[in-house]
């Protein structure tokens, strides 16, 4: 088989928040913008992956949730325990740096894990944790 990762999805509470994290503090281009109001889905990824995505999507546009699931989002997203994803640098130290200079919310400083891995940790403006492993 030939499979490859085309899209991952982060939910947003609010799009203009989302897409200026992703393209101004991250540096990833947009693909696609549609919808408007809180109901718009962005497409970014890195400009040298063209093939690589994440969906930043509303989480109440999904017609197969209940209004208490749609409840346990929100809070969850609130509280920063709904949606992670991780990320890849060369260089960890510039990319915390330039990432902090935003104002985005610090979880973990660049840190060395037990499990052999140089990483830090912000949350996107939807609390989503954005955590971005240094390659080596």
């Amino acid at each position: 088989m030939d499979i490859t990762i085309h899209s991952s999805v982060l939910f947003h509470d609010d799009p203009d928040a989302a897409l200026a994290f992703y393209r101004d503090t991250l540096g990833f281009e947009v693909r696609n913008d549609v919808g408007s109001g809180t109901m718009r889905w962005i497409t970014v990824g890195p400009a040298d992956q063209p093939s690589t995505s994440i969906l930043l999507a509303p989480p109440a546009a999904n017609s197969g949730i209940t209004d208490d699931e749609r409840r346990t989002i929100t809070e969850m997203m609130a509280k920063g325990t709904y949606g992670w994803i991780l990320l890849a640098t060369k260089d960890l130290d510039g990319t915390f740096e330039r990432v902090q200079a935003s104002d985005a919310e610090v979880v973990q400083e660049p840190t060395e894990q037990p499990y052999g891995m140089r990483d830090c940790a912000f949350r996107d403006p939807a609390g989503n944790q954005i955590r971005i492993q240094e390659l080596r």
